[in-house]
């Protein structure tokens, strides 16, 4: 409360809100415990909450529209091996999304997820995972490596008025490795 108690002091508050905090561990389901498992859920569901209930407070609070965007993961759709509790947590995410969806728009405030396949960023490029791009661009539709420019390209447009009329949508940028 305090970082957006400053954020309104600074800038007159906060109308778009992008939740993008993630951690991505690769663990085979035997191997999960419980700490892991909350560890998982409160970074990346817990935290998308929180941030979410503060910024969402502040917009109606300005009376005026917002734009909330989620960074989900195919993962969800795919049901990914090795990342159970991330699946789960992105699930929850997507399924937050379109709750927050319902109950916002009354007050012109859009809530979207944006799920992406691998993208080749230098988290990614440092994992001992990422030979994961030759399966995973087998089975795109469009073939390459997805870049962070992908993701911020479709986060920038529904941040965008010409998404004003978006709201409760999970858009899947990952060249068409779920469809």
């Amino acid at each position: 409360k305090a970082l957006f108690a400053e954020i309104q002091a600074l800038t007159g508050g906060v109308d778009i809100l992008v939740n993008n905090a993630s951690i991505v561990p690769f663990i085979a389901w035997d191997d999960v415990d419980l700490d892991h498992w909350r560890k998982i859920i409160d970074v990346n569901l817990t935290g998308t909450f929180i941030v979410t209930r503060a910024a969402t407070d502040q917009m109606r609070a300005a009376n005026k529209a917002g734009r909330v965007i989620s960074i989900a993961s195919n993962t969800f759709f795919a049901g990914t091996p090795n990342m159970a509790a991330y699946v789960a947590a992105k699930g929850g995410v997507i399924g937050f999304t379109r709750a927050l969806a319902t109950e916002l728009g009354k007050y012109n405030i859009t809530a979207n997820a944006v799920t992406p396949g691998l993208i080749e960023s230098d988290g990614v490029k440092a994992s001992p995972h990422n030979e994961a791009f030759g399966f995973v661009e087998m089975l795109q539709a469009m073939k390459g490596k997805g870049q962070p420019e992908h993701i911020a390209d479709v986060v920038s447009f529904l941040a965008s008025e010409d998404a004003r009329w978006i709201t409760g949508q999970t858009l899947n940028v990952d060249a068409g490795m779920v469809r």
